[in-house]
């Protein structure tokens, strides 16, 4: 299946009432001002969507919900990977039956000694041939410990129906050989995080799953058309603008440090799941300065 996954993503956050419930009305209420943003699409239950906590009920409804609060020409993308190869595909099809357009599958990592190229390349291959939606490979090492390799990657890129990869490890020299060694297919490479879009674009990605455009998306897609329209000085400026409050809310502070920015910058972010624990106030002083440093101003909390 062919399809064309170029442009920003914020990867949203799940939000949740003080009893950690799922808020679907401030689910509306956030997609109703990132419909205003010129994203490409949303993707739902990424990490920073803190899918390994929600109930298989609960991943389905957000889908669901996402896909029926977002214009018909922006794409959604449904984190869907599993620890077991037919888990994976049951969860995708059941994605696609409320409207997904892609399935995001990050790599198993539970039993992380197991996961050897051969049996990573066997799973996406077995995933990908059973699945009625086109597959975006999903590497994020930070969170798995596993990093999917060039080779596998570019092997299952030969897959009709694997249509790229999102990487969260930021190693350009990687992404650029991936993108020339793949670049005789329609496999497309989106970087992982806002903190190096720019350098990942000159090297051949179409784009970014970004955290950070859940709080600076104009700013993210300003970015990317910076980038598309090869204004590099403008594109390089803003970029070094970006590093700080990206690794705040990534890295640093992690899923609680997003919601509380969302909170600051319009949109209801709210609590985390437990066991994740909210900032402590020096923490989001930090934070905050992170933000303000670099000239964006959160209109509340202040």
């Amino acid at each position: 299946m062919s399809l064309n996954i170029s442009g920003i993503y914020p990867p949203i956050a799940t939000p949740f009432d003080n009893e950690e419930n799922v808020d679907y009305e401030k689910l509306d209420a956030n997609l109703t001002l990132w419909n205003k943003i010129p994203f490409k699409g949303y993707v739902v239950l990424g990490s920073n969507g803190e899918s390994p906590y929600l109930k298989l009920d609960e991943r389905v409804e957000m889908v669901r919900r996402v896909r029926q609060g977002s214009p018909a020409d922006k794409l959604v993308i449904a984190g869907a990977g599993c620890e077991s190869t037919r888990d994976t595909v049951e969860l995708i099809k059941q994605m696609a039956a409320v409207g997904a357009d892609a399935a995001l599958v990050v790599t198993p990592c539970f039993y992380k000694n197991a996961m050897t190229n051969d049996a990573l390349y066997q799973h996406y291959h077995r995933v990908a041939d059973l699945s009625p939606l086109p597959i975006i490979l999903y590497s994020v090492p930070g969170n798995t410990g596993i990093d999917l390799s060039s080779d596998v990657i570019i092997r299952l890129a030969a897959h009709p129906n694997i249509i790229g990869l999102k990487d969260s490890a930021g190693d350009v020299a990687k992404l650029g050989n991936i993108v020339y060694k793949t670049n005789h297919s329609d496999f497309q490479v989106i970087a992982g995080s806002a903190g190096f879009l720019y350098p990942a674009m000159t090297v051949g990605c179409v784009g970014g799953i970004c955290a950070l455009a859940n709080i600076l998306g104009s700013e993210v897609c300003q970015l990317y058309t910076l980038m598309s329209e090869s204004q590099h000085d403008a594109a390089r400026e803003l970029q070094h603008r970006l590093i700080a409050p990206n690794a705040a809310v990534t890295r640093q502070f992690g899923v609680a440090g997003l919601k509380q920015a969302m909170d600051w910058f319009g949109y209801y972010g709210g609590p985390t799941r437990s066991p994740l624990l909210p900032l402590s106030t020096a923490d989001a002083h930090t934070l905050r300065q992170a933000f303000i440093s670099n000239g964006f101003v959160p209109n509340v909390g202040k």
